[in-house]
């Protein structure tokens, strides 16, 4: 691939593997000979993770609302967007992305019930108009995601803000990622996340397949 690679992203609620799957799936394309640019958002460069640690890990008096979380998360992705994937993209290397503006749709839209055209519009025009190639979300029930989730090692003890919400946030965002999935088929592929990582990462290789 000289130029015009590749761009894949991994969603799904919390808990879903993402970070897992994205690494395997690397590992592969690497072994076929592939530039892979593995990346996350929110953050991805020093300027989005400055972002993505209010985001995520704010606990101060002052109310951060939905509304300016919105505008914190398309910032991030502005600058992610220009610095990471846009140059890796061009130059020819598949760029997986944990999380991508579809996050944004489902968290901030379904699940904080911000208008979803006026994302639809903040979304494109962050990521330079830019879309993903293939979206794999892994989907988990919202129980098996949290028990998953507070067993991970690396972020055991941390304070997630998004992590914190109640059961009913977590499956609106699961919705919709569901009405995602149903609007545009073409992109969006739903990955069964149940079972070992080895059987799940078979699926999404399947799916991966298709793109190259």
């Amino acid at each position: 691939m000289s130029k015009n690679g590749k761009f894949i992203t991994f969603e799904g609620p919390e808990g879903a593997g993402k970070s897992t799957q994205l690494r395997l799936l690397a590992e592969e394309l690497r072994s076929r000979g592939f530039e892979v640019v593995t990346t996350r958002e929110p953050g991805g460069t020093p300027l989005a993770e400055l972002l993505r640690n209010i985001l995520k890990t704010h606990q101060g008096t002052e109310t951060l609302h939905p509304e300016t979380e919105l505008l914190l998360m398309e910032a991030a992705r502005s600058q992610h967007a220009r610095e990471v994937i846009l140059p890796a993209l061009e130059r020819g290397a598949v760029v997986l992305c944990d999380r991508f503006y579809d996050s944004t749709t489902a968290y901030q839209g379904a699940a904080r019930n911000i208008d979803t055209s006026l994302i639809a519009e903040l979304n494109i025009f962050a990521a330079a108009f830019r879309k993903p190639d293939l979206t794999l979300i892994l989907d988990l029930d919202i129980e098996s995601g949290f028990r998953r989730a507070g067993k991970r090692q690396e972020t055991a003890g941390e304070y997630d803000r998004f992590e914190a919400e109640n059961r009913s946030f977590h499956s609106r965002v699961r919705e919709g990622f569901h009405a995602i999935a149903a609007k545009e088929p073409q992109r969006v592929r739903i990955i069964d996340a149940e079972g070992t990582p080895e059987e799940v990462a078979a699926r999404i290789r399947s799916a991966a397949d298709e793109l190259f």
